[in-house]
């Protein structure tokens, strides 16, 4: 591994965490008492549609986190004809969901394995994960899921005020381990967000194309995490 490379950065949902299949089984579960006979792949369609609009919404600071929740469900119910939802009812739904969707936390296959060659091979990298979202939520699913020990570090966006791809998050955490940005790596499962973003931060940007998606020119591409290790050590 090149010696500049003092520690690494992860994404988490999706890189780390698959937070598609927990958030999938839990929306299924939440809904079936609600009407058995739904379509329960378009309502998993349009559930992660409306995530992903209403998160960007939360992001730029135009929604809280609780509104943002209220505004998915609100809006998935009335496009299944399931009512107009106050947002008494929406909280109770989004407590049932949260149950289900936490009891579904799962690391991916490749993490423990990837983590447990970087402690052998480069026992001083220092690691951690910087993440977009809520810091109280994000800190429990990694202790829940038994990585908060293996990954000590954690930066997030409603603690610094910034958000992926804003470079100035990578640089917050960079600053949080004292090092300068060639010296720390970053991973994670979206190009443009997490690899693009953190290369023009000045990081090292590593592409996790989990979808085997068609691969552009550009920062350096694992399809596992299993390939992590060997690709610092070629200095990444």
């Amino acid at each position: 591994m090149t010696p500049t490379i003092k520690a690494v950065l992860f994404d988490l949902d999706g890189t780390l965490v698959d937070h598609d299949t927990a958030a999938a089984i839990a929306l299924t579960q939440a809904l079936r008492p609600l009407s058995p006979a739904l379509d329960q792949a378009h309502a998993r369609r349009r559930w992660k549609e409306l995530e992903e609009e209403a998160v960007q919404h939360y992001l730029a600071g135009r929604l809280t986190f609780t509104e943002q929740r209220r505004l998915r469900i609100t809006s998935l119910a009335s496009e299944l004809g399931l009512g107009t939802w106050d947002a008494r009812r929406a909280d109770a739904w989004f407590a049932g969901y949260l149950h289900h969707y936490e009891s579904a936390w799962r690391v991916y296959p490749d993490v423990r394995p990837m983590l447990a060659v970087l402690a052998e091979r480069h026992p001083r990298l220092r690691l951690g994960v910087l993440t977009n979202g809520d810091a109280d939520q994000q800190r429990e699913k990694l202790r829940r899921v038994g990585l908060a020990e293996r990954l000590p570090e954690m930066i997030t966006s409603s603690e610094t005020g910034d958000t992926k791809p804003s470079p100035k998050i990578f640089h917050d955490g960079c600053a949080r381990l004292g090092l300068a940005p060639p010296q720390v790596a970053y991973v994670g499962d979206r190009l443009h967000t997490d690899a693009i973003a953190a290369a023009k931060a000045g990081l090292r940007g590593i592409w996790l194309n989990r979808k085997d998606d068609p691969t552009p020119t550009g920062p350096p591409v694992i399809r596992s995490l299993e390939e992590l290790p060997a690709l610092l050590a070629q200095g990444a």
